[in-house]
């Protein structure tokens, strides 16, 4: 008698085609792209490209002379001046120090709020609440902490915690002070930002992960470090490149804190652009400045494209 094996057969997958549009859905599709396509066009293509066609010119209010076609003259005089080599170097070592700090500060925060706790809302609204401030009113109640007196709060701090060693310091009119006391403004304004959007990435981690990696006996490092990291990874570089961005456009601090002083060592790109145009009427050079600051985010956000692989294609 012949025995017969049974054999499971496995159907291969077929992929299921997605419905196509149809002309309703086209043109609702157009209807609710329209008002954000408008603000785009409106707000954001023109100035550009009306800062760009000014950029090639020596258009100055005010001055007798008149209008003339100057080509790349003007990117040359910008980048030859030196209070603009002064702002690129402090966008840079401002992004460079916020950056990974501010991103270890909103990680560590989001690690500690990502809890089913009592009263975890409230935490998180707490550290999420100077993110809302204005930043006008922020730079006015620090500049009153960083009062150059004893009894300024920030050296009146710093003394107690050395025991008196501290001698009271005119923090924003110390040029080697000054850029670091807007760093931790800018820190405490805008870790909360950052952390809210990593604790959304942290919320979305499967929690079996976790679970298997307990049964098999790893620790919180390790499940930290092989878990967490890599599932982050995305959500990470995406807050690091904001992060990035948000550097190069600083500029409510320095104008109402320090003005780009002491001798230039809080001025930035915007500073200098808003300067040029509004104060030294230089309408061309602070054109050239905003290109050159666009070509700046341009560039990050062209990394971010290269880094971050699109959602489809992660498995």
């Amino acid at each position: 008698m012949q025995s017969n094996s049974s054999h499971t057969i496995r159907n291969p997958k077929v992929p299921i085609p997605s419905p196509k549009p149809t002309k309703d859905d086209t043109r609702t599709a157009v209807l609710m792209a329209t008002p954000a396509l408008l603000g785009l066009l409106l707000f954001v293509a023109l100035p550009f490209l009306l800062a760009l066609i000014i950029s090639f010119t020596n258009l100055r209010l005010g001055s007798p002379l008149p209008l003339q076609f100057l080509g790349l003259e003007q990117y040359r005089r910008v980048w030859l001046d030196p209070n603009f080599r002064q702002a690129m170097f402090n966008n840079g070592l401002f992004a460079l120090v916020m950056v990974p700090v501010q991103t270890a500060l909103a990680l560590g925060l989001a690690l500690l709020l990502n809890r089913s706790l009592p009263g975890i809302a409230i935490f998180r609204t707490i550290f999420f609440m100077p993110v809302v401030f204005p930043m006008a009113l922020v730079a006015v109640i620090w500049t009153i902490i960083y009062a150059p007196s004893a009894n300024g709060m920030m050296n009146a701090l710093l003394s107690s915690v050395t025991f008196g060693l501290w001698q009271p310091r005119d923090f924003l009119n110390d040029p080697a002070l000054a850029l670091p006391a807007i760093m931790l403004l800018s820190l405490w304004q805008g870790a909360g930002f950052q952390m809210v959007i990593i604790l959304a990435g942290l919320q979305s981690i499967p929690s079996a992960l976790y679970e298997a990696a307990a049964i098999d006996g790893s620790n919180k490092w390790n499940q930290f470090r092989y878990i967490t990291i890599p599932q982050l990874r995305n959500t990470l570089i995406f807050v690091m490149l904001v992060t990035s961005i948000l550097s190069f456009r600083l500029f409510d601090q320095i104008q109402i804190m320090t003005q780009g002083g002491p001798n230039g060592a809080t001025t930035t790109v915007m500073y200098e652009a808003v300067k040029a145009s509004f104060e030294q009427q230089k309408m061309a050079k602070g054109a050239a400045m905003t290109v050159i600051f666009f070509a700046i985010v341009l560039v990050i956000t062209t990394l971010q494209r290269i880094l971050v692989p699109e959602e489809s294609s992660i498995e």
